[in-house]
């Protein structure tokens, strides 16, 4: 099963989520790629993008997309092992994960900073980025 994690690319928070990802997905099935890219754009849904807000994370993984926090819940569960335990936090309703997702989300600059550009992948994680 391949998983892939579009996100904003420019976003500090996000590029050291992806590293952690990457860190911590020993059988290298998460591919990675920025929700700025063309690859995005073409692949996830209009509807889905939500017209161009580049806010969230989006995991594609068994034909599905998945945003905000239960892309993140979707992401723990492919890690296993300890990651497992927060799977709790479906028992959340969805508009209170989301809620404190979107908080996060819309502070992620302030908080965390950004860059002028996508992230360039080191050449050795070159295969786990699709464009």
């Amino acid at each position: 099963m391949q998983t892939t994690v579009f996100f904003d690319g420019v976003c500090n928070l996000c590029n050291r989520s992806v590293n952690f990802l990457i860190s911590k997905d020993k059988k290298n099935s998460i591919k990675f790629a920025s929700l700025q890219s063309e690859y995005a754009q073409n692949l996830i849904p209009k509807e889905v993008l939500n017209h161009g807000n580049l806010d969230t994370i989006i995991v594609y993984t068994d034909g599905k997309f998945y945003e905000r926090s239960h892309a993140v819940l979707k992401l723990c569960k492919i890690l296993g092992g300890l990651y497992s335990v927060f799977l709790i936090g479906y028992l959340i309703p969805r508009f209170i994960r989301d809620g404190l997702y979107r908080l996060i989300a819309n502070n992620r600059y302030r908080w965390f900073g950004k860059t002028e550009h996508c992230r360039v992948p080191a050449p050795e994680l070159k295969d786990r980025f699709l464009e």
